[in-house]
């Protein structure tokens, strides 16, 4: 019973992290209709200028809020100078042009911090937490539940941003329905360059959670990525709540599958996230929350 609860609280801390990319990939979608192949790298390049503050010798979390800033930043900009010279564009051209971008995020990084894997500190402390469950005890690890706290408590402020804040709600109606906006006077492109640079805010946030737990270097969120399509495909890129839930899902099941099945463990976990890709796919392709767009021919 230890093994499998903490199993289950280690995959709710790498499920946050995938929930948190499936959210910043889910708006992208949501805002222009294109899946944004680069998110990983835009998270990694900002963990790495965390990374940077931080041996020049900032505090964490000092650090940490300037890295949102940057990120913040460099995805609005982003959105206005590579992706809105092609928004009209074939679906096709736009998606080539953000594979561009993740090969540029990756090989920059790569030129300027080198490939050599890095420490990146945790902001938790080092000592594990005992609680005791029945008669056995059962050790949690600080950062797993710190990583919890943090990733629940940014989809938290992206929920109220979105739900109760005039410009979050001028930025869900220009991505839902771009012209009636236009003629109430919004204006949509910036509204869809500040959904960009939200999405890299989030990303970021991901890519200083996952740091700690593996070693920071340029493809550090590459199998995150994987894990977040897995997480927005089941949850639905339709359904920013499901992509959410989807995530927190494949990182439980992820971390099951690879303690309980045998003749999976820790070296063919990686395929339980392509394989629920291609069963919800299968099965139902707008995913279990997300719903089916019907246009009109």
């Amino acid at each position: 019973m230890e093994i499998f609860t903490q199993q289950v609280v280690s995959g709710l801390a790498t499920g946050g992290i995938y929930a948190s990319v499936a959210l910043a990939l889910v708006m992208i979608y949501q805002a222009t209709d294109v899946v944004n192949f680069a998110q990983g790298e835009m998270a990694m390049f900002a963990t790495y200028i965390c990374w940077s503050m931080l041996n020049a010798g900032l505090p964490y979390w000092g650090a940490f809020l300037a890295t949102l800033g940057f990120a913040f930043i460099g995805g609005v900009v982003i959105e206005r100078v590579v992706i809105r010279p092609v928004e009209n564009a074939p679906i096709l051209s736009i998606v080539i042009v953000t594979l561009g971008l993740l090969v540029i995020c990756n090989s920059v990084a790569g030129w300027i911090w080198t490939y050599v894997q890095k420490p990146f500190p945790s902001p938790f402390p080092s000592k594990p937490f005992k609680v005791s469950l029945g008669a056995g005890e059962t050790i949690f690890g600080a950062h797993d539940i710190g990583q919890i706290g943090i990733t629940l408590f940014v989809l938290l402020c992206i929920y109220l941003f979105f739900r109760f804040t005039p410009l979050g709600l001028a930025m869900r109606a220009a991505a839902q329905n771009p012209v009636s906006s236009r003629l109430c006077g919004i204006r949509v492109g910036w509204m869809l360059a500040l959904g960009w640079g939200l999405a890299a805010v989030v990303g970021a946030v991901a890519g200083m959670m996952v740091a700690p737990s593996l070693t920071l270097e340029p493809n550090l969120m590459g199998g995150v990525q994987i894990y977040a399509f897995a997480a927005a495909t089941l949850g639905g890129f339709t359904s920013p709540g499901g992509a959410v839930l989807g995530g927190f899902i494949v990182g439980v099941v992820e971390n099951l599958v690879g303690t309980y099945v045998s003749f999976i463990g820790t070296e063919l976990k990686f395929t339980v996230a392509l394989a629920m890709i291609i069963v919800v796919l299968l099965v139902k392709p707008s995913g279990l929350f997300g719903s089916t767009v019907v246009k009109r021919v």
